[in-house]
């Protein structure tokens, strides 16, 4: 398969170390100004492109990918305000897009816990839940994506929840609906994420460590293979099926 990299930085690079290990070949590589590379012949033979960029780049590289007609897998995170565009150009111009805002088999195994206790813990009013994330420096969107999908997943299934909020020290809820997110940004830590459930009695939480980027890159590549000559909308349910 032909695939094309938009952002080469150690993302990119380790996506592109897996896809050369599974055989596939690398046309295209698109980084900080070198948006002229969208109208080469080399990056429109593209099987597909996986992008992992910046909220600030995101809707721009889709966009010039879906104008040469090169179906996009996409793990950039703060940019979902315009996610309803993106599905417009699947469902009535015929491009095709696959997100998730995670790609580690882990942790959609973690998405699929998470939403299972949840269920469980909705009878237990007693409990108050709460989450808390860490990424390295360099990422510039707070909650994470992945702390986002955990939170809605939990909102879905805890009636006491209505909603999420950005703990910064300085937030308050008097109601007690919002769902408080923590996050924090230390070193080159790829991804920690945790769900605490608590009561008066006692703590319960679940975690996810990524130990590297290697869980990220595999899964990327493994949804590029899942994309190529489909079209429409897509995502890790599509992929796994319903964990």
């Amino acid at each position: 398969m032909k695939i094309a990299l938009i952002g080469y930085g150690k993302m990119g690079r380790e996506i592109e170390k897996i896809a050369l290990q599974r055989g596939h070949e690398i046309v295209c590589t698109i980084d900080i100004n070198e948006e002229d590379k969208f109208q080469t012949d080399s990056f429109r033979s593209a099987d597909v492109a996986i992008e992992f960029t910046s909220p600030k780049s995101a809707l721009s590289n889709y966009r010039n990918a879906f104008a040469a007609d090169v179906p996009v897998v996409s793990g950039t995170t703060g940019w979902l305000e315009h996610l309803d565009e993106i599905i417009k150009e699947c469902e009535v111009n015929g491009k095709t897009f696959f997100y998730a805002s995670n790609f580690s088999l882990g942790v959609n195994l973690f998405f699929a816990l998470n939403n299972y206790l949840a269920k469980l813990m909705n009878r237990f009013t007693d409990y108050d839940v709460s989450m808390e994330e860490t990424h390295h420096i360099h990422k510039l969107d707070a909650p994470s994506g992945t702390a986002i999908t955990l939170a809605e997943d939990i909102i879905s299934n805890i009636d006491r929840k209505s909603g999420w909020i950005l703990d910064d020290n300085n937030t308050t809820d008097s109601t007690g609906h919002d769902l408080k997110i923590k996050s924090f940004r230390e070193g080159e830590v790829p991804g920690i994420h945790t769900v605490i459930y608590e009561s008066e009695a006692d703590i319960i939480k679940i975690t996810h460590d990524a130990k590297s980027r290697k869980g990220f890159a595999l899964g990327a590549v493994l949804a590029a293979e899942f994309t190529k000559g489909k079209k429409g909308f897509l995502g890790m349910k599509d992929m796994l099926g319903n964990l």
